[in-house]
């Protein structure tokens, strides 16, 4: 998948940066549920690796089984929220692991910057179990007032335009046009998209939105290389967790 060639170079890059070692398991595309969870295991028992990223989703044989497979991973291994133990912890706001690295980005952007959620009006468009709906939840864990709009929802441009955060994960480039926009929301652009001259777009149309709302990431920038940082950070994390330090 190119688009995950491309986040394994600039997570690898950066690694290698700030002297995290990577190490890369490459399997066949028509790899068995069975060599697959080996594999994991293998990671497992392995104590010089603290974190393991699995590119997700898996090959179409493997589909059905992927919450099985992801399962085997050891918890204090899970950076990027593959468990269902690290998915407990998102969902309950307890300390179970490690929330998704996008999800986790777009917080610690507005945390950043200094934009308070709390009693702000928060619409996420996307329901995904990797950003969509994480994303909503550590939003509502910060008091926001959350909606998760997606494809079957009815007068989405009404609901956006109400939004003091709107965090655009619909995978469609230039999606969110400026009429959809509150004045002076904030806009966080998690869409990795390519537009109609094959150029790197997200699902905000850039340019229009910009024009209107009160701050906005960039594409490419902005979520891309702070989800980079996360996995790192959550990587750090598990590695003093499982020294003891």
């Amino acid at each position: 998948n190119p688009s995950d060639l491309s986040y394994e170079k600039g997570a690898t890059a950066r690694a290698e940066l700030i002297g995290v070692e990577v190490v890369k398991f490459v399997l066949p595309e028509d790899v068995t549920k069975e060599a697959l969870i080996a594999q994991i295991e293998a990671i497992n028992a392995d104590d010089s690796i603290h974190g393991c990223l699995m590119f997700r989703p898996l090959p179409k044989h493997l589909k059905a089984d992927q919450d099985e497979i992801c399962n085997h991973l050891a918890a204090c291994k899970d950076v990027d929220c593959m468990t269902d133990l690290s998915n407990a912890g998102v969902f309950t706001g307890k300390k179970l692991g490690f929330a998704p690295c996008t999800p986790q980005a777009c917080m610690e952007i507005l945390d950043y910057y200094g934009i308070d959620c709390k009693g702000k009006n928060a619409v996420v468009i996307g329901r995904s179990n990797i950003v969509g709906k994480p994303m909503a939840m550590l939003l509502l864990h910060e008091n926001a007032t959350v909606t998760i709009a997606h494809s079957k929802t009815q007068n989405l441009a009404e609901l956006t335009r109400q939004a003091d955060v709107l965090v655009a994960a619909v995978g469609r480039p230039k999606f969110v046009t400026a009429d959809m926009v509150k004045p002076g929301a904030v806009v966080i652009d998690v869409g990795m998209d390519r537009d109609e001259n094959g150029k790197l777009c997200g699902d905000v149309d850039f340019d229009g939105v910009s024009q209107v709302c009160g701050a906005i990431t960039p594409v490419p920038g902005g979520v891309g290389p702070m989800t980079i940082s996360m996995l790192l950070e959550n990587t750090l994390t598990a590695a003093k967790l499982q020294n003891s330090l």
